[in-house]
């Protein structure tokens, strides 16, 4: 198979499908790999995709999603790259929506990439495995970048050929390459690996008067892109007499944060709460067919789920109130000081819809009488949410002093006309929550291969939180119950307008998917919490095998990396290495 030049050298390429491991609405996408010898490629990102061609709307507002082949890159000067691509249909065949046109992106990092105008495909004739010209070879080469000056984006495509390359796995894949600097070399690699925990570190000496003193020294857990996080020792201080002036040798265990998964079988979409001293979890319960709202009660999150916990049902099945099936998604909020549960229900024909419901003054939690009745949710003008589709996985969120909700709303499901799930935004008053206060906003819709794969058309599950000013919109795409669900985010200045899609930026990629975690398929619609020493901690429910259909509960915790990106991937030991969980120091007790 064909290999690349000598020094460093990026990749792009596509892969085959793999019907039941990796679907083609994965596989044919941008993927990019590094070598340092031309010769010897290694996969990014874990070999999933990390460009995605977007999906069009069609006249009858249904998706049609499209994917990517013959892809090639090319330098286009200055510092730039181009990469331009084929337009396949999902089953491969030929696009002709897009016939005489590629795809084409630019990027300078090979990190961010900007989708440009198409490029004119009859401009741009190389094809696979054909014989290169000295001028193309030197644009593969990335030394053409003077002589490329001037050169339309088309002339620069049609010099760089697509061939088969073999990565060090030995799979063969379809693609091409250039050579890259250092930096961009260093940075790639960096920025698309995994990180994990390298190194820990405490004080060498420590002054302490008392236990508690003690205590609140902490370990520096450093990673192997260079971030760094506190966390807890519990040290022990059996040697130590803190009446007694000397100096100890004291060793400690840097307090792991580590849940077994499955934690729960049988839910989805999984929310934990601290109330006044407590913790609460409520799920959508797949073990009672979606019927009920169930409210586990414990002081901590590992005790919501020990064995034998009760489950106290809170809301179930009432024919009066039209309250007959589908209760999906529920989830906690604090809104203007009262706490509501947010979800959505089906009455006795089903089409769920976004209701609210308000814990009274002085009630508890886990009493059904102490929860208002549900109210569906109205827009602006007093109608429903929805007349015409269903509506589902509301959340809310605060920024900038305004308060929003977002949900997801989806017309004709089941049919021709699906037009997938998407995601709006609305403006509300938190003394009236369940009343907008705006017109709904369309956020997302599941445009990319890995939102609509295998005939799953999704935005939905979305949930926030805020760090140092930006807003955090994670939701899930791809099938709720099936191993190509994934996380995406959106991200955006807490103090813009909300309501302005311009605000928003969405990630091209999954930022949580089944390759993401050994041995967890499907995760997805997540919800955050806080624990008890100051985590930023992330639930949501996966399956244990690739082709298992059984929603379970996981947890672990959020990482922001050396670019400030928040890291929803890092497995219990590769956040804490068990090899490096013993520390110790000297004690000087004054």
């Amino acid at each position: 198979m064909k290999q690349g030049t000598a020094g460093f050298s990026a990749m792009v390429y596509t892969r085959a499908p793999v019907p039941g491991e990796y679907p083609a609405g994965l596989a044919q996408s941008v993927h990019l790999a590094l070598s340092d010898d031309g010769v010897h490629f290694r996969p990014l990102h874990e070999n999933y995709g990390v460009v995605f061609a977007s999906g069009t709307i069609r006249d009858d507002d249904t998706i049609h999603p499209k994917g990517v082949k013959d892809v090639r890159v090319f330098s286009v000067g200055e510092g730039k790259y181009g990469i331009a691509a084929v337009s396949v249909n999902e089953d491969g065949s030929a696009d002709e929506e897009m016939a005489g046109k590629l795809f084409f992106w630019t990027t300078s990092d090979f990190i961010h990439f900007q989708e440009e105008k198409p490029l004119d495909a009859k401009k741009s004739t190389a094809g696979r495995g054909g014989q290169e010209s000295s001028e193309l070879q030197a644009a593969a080469s990335g030394s053409a970048q003077e002589s490329d000056k001037g050169r339309s984006p088309e002339c620069l495509a049609s010099q760089t050929g697509v061939n088969e390359f073999t990565l060090e796995s030995g799979e063969t894949v379809t693609g091409s390459v250039i050579s890259i600097s250092g930096p961009v070399y260093g940075r790639m690699k960096q920025y698309w690996s995994r990180v994990f925990n390298c190194g820990v570190s405490v004080p060498e000496t420590v002054a302490a008067d008392s236990p508690e003193t003690l205590a609140g020294v902490k370990a520096s857990l450093i990673y192997s892109d260079g971030s760094r996080v506190l966390r807890s020792v519990a040290w022990d201080i059996s040697s130590v007499d803190f009446k007694r002036s000397g100096t100890y040798e004291v060793s400690g265990t840097v307090r792991g944060i580590r849940y077994p998964f499955p934690l729960a079988e049988g839910y989805g979409d999984p929310v934990i709460l601290s109330w006044e001293g407590r913790k609460y979890y409520i799920a959508t319960n797949d073990n009672t067919n979606d019927i009920g709202l169930y409210v586990r009660e414990a002081p901590t999150v590992e005790g919501l789920f020990a064995k034998g916990i009760t489950e106290h049902l809170i809301l179930a099945e009432d024919e009066k109130r039209n309250l007959r099936q589908t209760f999906w998604a529920p989830e906690f909020h604090l809104i203007g000081g009262e706490l509501y549960i947010l979800f959505a229900v089906s009455g006795k024909v089903w089409g769920p819809q976004c209701h609210m419901m308000r814990l009274k003054k002085g009630g508890s939690i886990t009493d059904p009488g102490s929860w208002t009745d549900p109210v569906r949710v109205q827009r602006k003008d007093g109608s429903w949410l929805s007349e015409d589709g269903i509506t589902l996985d509301m959340t809310y969120l605060k920024a900038g002093g305004r308060s929003y909700v977002v949900w997801s709303y989806r017309r004709h499901i089941g049919t021709p006309m699906d037009t997938g799930s998407m995601l709006y935004i609305a403006e509300t008053d938190e003394k009236t929550p369940w009343k907008l206060t705006s017109e709904p906003v369309l956020l997302t819709r599941p445009l990319y291969g890995w939102e609509n794969v295998d005939g799953t058309i999704n935005n939905e599950g979305p949930y926030s939180f805020q760090e140092d000013g930006t807003v955090y919109l994670t939701y899930s795409g791809g099938s709720a119950n099936a191993y190509t669900y994934v996380l995406g985010l959106l991200t955006a200045n807490a103090e813009d307008d909300l309501l302005d899609p311009a605000s928003w930026t969405k990630s091209g990629y999954p930022v949580l998917s089944y390759y993401s975690v050994e041995g967890v398929y499907g995760p997805g619609h997540n919800s955050f919490f806080t624990d008890e020493d100051g985590n930023r901690m992330i639930a949501y429910h996966g399956e244990t095998r690739i082709d298992g259909h059984v929603r379970c509960v996981g947890i672990r915790r959020v990482h922001f990396d050396a670019e400030r990106r928040p890291r929803f991937d890092l497995s219990a030991d590769r956040d804490l290495d068990p090899a490096l969980e013993r520390v110790s120091t000297k004690v000087v007790v004054p």
